[in-house]
């Protein structure tokens, strides 16, 4: 998961039917569109969670991952300016060598807090006989887990991206940031686009997991409680499973597209399919990029104390007692 690739699909030896100008153009005005809304909204999750003191292990994993989607939210300019048609050869190198690597990991950071947070819902609501323990609500856990995954991801994953990333670059180049890569640092991208993705599958079984479990959980309590709620129950369900919504919309085609595009992307041989999947790579990679607008959501709907303080500053006060007795809602911080 390396830097923003660039092919000149001009140069190839036979018209793929690619139109080069419209990708070219359609990009950046893509994630620029995305950028604002992303700023104002990451912006201010970030000052509201900053006023909430930490009592729980999910306020450490929401922290972390609004800190995650903050750092992809900033690295989105410089990734905007590199795909303008005539952005300077300097800025496009920097991008792949340092802003593209910060983007792709901080995405893998997000990927990975989810599922934390899936955890910790299940182990506080389908197992709440654990919560006290390590498991269940140790901040110290918490922020240690915290803590490994942006070490190991931008040490282990990233610093070697960077330092592998050491050639000149080319204009001329058919995809310029993978031309920039040693033979060391191809094969090390192949190698760790298959270990992230594999990481990205298992966190999708986990969640699908945890959150199939909270629900029956969660409808089974209302049921022993004689409830006939039946908008409650739909409500419910609908907040228990806003993290998995989040993450198949955001980031299962691009990691679908990811498969077969990296032994094409690492080889040096241009073909149509290549180019064919490097546009859906490009394209799924900013649907990728969206979570950093719903990712809020998950705040929103999970998190009672933080919805308390939008109702404290006035701010959509009418849902500062929505849900707040259900056993998913009140098990958060």
């Amino acid at each position: 998961m390396n830097a923003s690739e660039y092919i000149d699909f001009s140069s190839a030896k036979e018209d793929c039917g690619i139109n080069k100008d419209v990708v070219d153009k359609m990009l950046p005005v893509l994630y620029f569109l995305l950028f604002i809304p992303a700023l104002v909204l990451n912006v201010a999750v970030t000052w509201i969670l900053l006023q909430l003191r930490t009592k729980s292990t999910f306020m450490v994993y929401l922290k972390n991952l609004v800190a995650a989607d903050l750092l992809m939210t900033l690295v989105l300019p410089v990734r905007v300016a590199s795909k303008l048609p005539g952005a300077s050869l300097g800025l496009r190198a920097f991008t792949c060598r340092f802003a593209s690597v910060l983007f792709y990991h901080s995405m893998c950071i997000s990927i990975v807090l989810m599922g934390f947070i899936s955890l910790d819902r299940f182990f506080k609501v389908v197992r709440p006989e654990v919560c006290g323990s390590w498991l269940g609500q140790s901040l110290l856990f918490s922020r240690a887990v915290s803590a490994a995954t942006w070490v190991t991801m931008l040490t282990a994953a990233g610093l070697p991206t960077i330092i592998l990333t050491s050639r000149a670059p080319s204009n001329t180049s058919l995809d310029f940031c993978m031309d920039m890569k040693t033979e060391v640092g191809r094969d090390f991208h192949k190698a760790l686009v298959l270990v992230l993705n594999c990481q990205f599958w298992v966190v999708l079984v986990l969640i699908g997991f945890c959150y199939a479990c909270i629900a029956r959980t969660v409808v089974r309590s209302y049921r022993s409680s004689g409830s006939t709620n039946e908008e409650g129950k739909r409500e419910i369900k609908a907040k228990v499973f806003i993290v998995l919504g989040v993450f198949l919309v955001c980031f299962t085609t691009y990691h679908v597209v990811r498969i077969p595009y990296t032994p094409l992307q690492v080889g040096k041989q241009n073909s149509c399919m290549r180019e064919s999947l490097k546009v859906a790579k490009d394209f799924t990679l900013w649907l990728s990029a969206t979570n950093i607008c719903l990712d809020p959501l998950i705040h929103f709907f999970l998190c009672r104390s933080f919805r308390e303080k939008l109702s404290n500053l006035g701010i959509l006060r009418r849902f500062s007692t929505s849900a707040s007795g259900t056993n998913e809602d009140s098990t958060n911080d």
